[in-house]
């Protein structure tokens, strides 16, 4: 019932295997520890960031409105010329 293991040389593909699934635990491992976490660090830059980025959002906002009302106002003139 005793089985004797071999013991012999491990091939360059293998420690290379070996190897890359250990750096990829390494790697996984602590990443997965600080998702856990619940602290919210919120910086004055990324605070800078999100008050810059609100306002490209409004101006681009405002541009394609005007840029709707324009082209409504163009079309109601075409059909208003077009009756006459």
């Amino acid at each position: 019932m005793s089985d004797e293991v071999e013991w012999g040389m491990i091939s360059r593909r293998q420690m290379f295997s070996f190897l890359g699934l250990a750096a990829a635990l390494g790697i996984a491992a602590p990443s997965m520890v600080l998702t856990a976490s619940n602290a919210g660090a919120q910086t004055p830059g990324m605070e800078r960031r999100d008050d810059r980025r609100t306002g490209r959002q409004d101006r681009r906002d405002d541009r394609r409105t005007g840029r709707v009302e324009r082209r409504e106002e163009r079309h109601t003139k075409k059909k208003t010329k077009a009756k006459k």
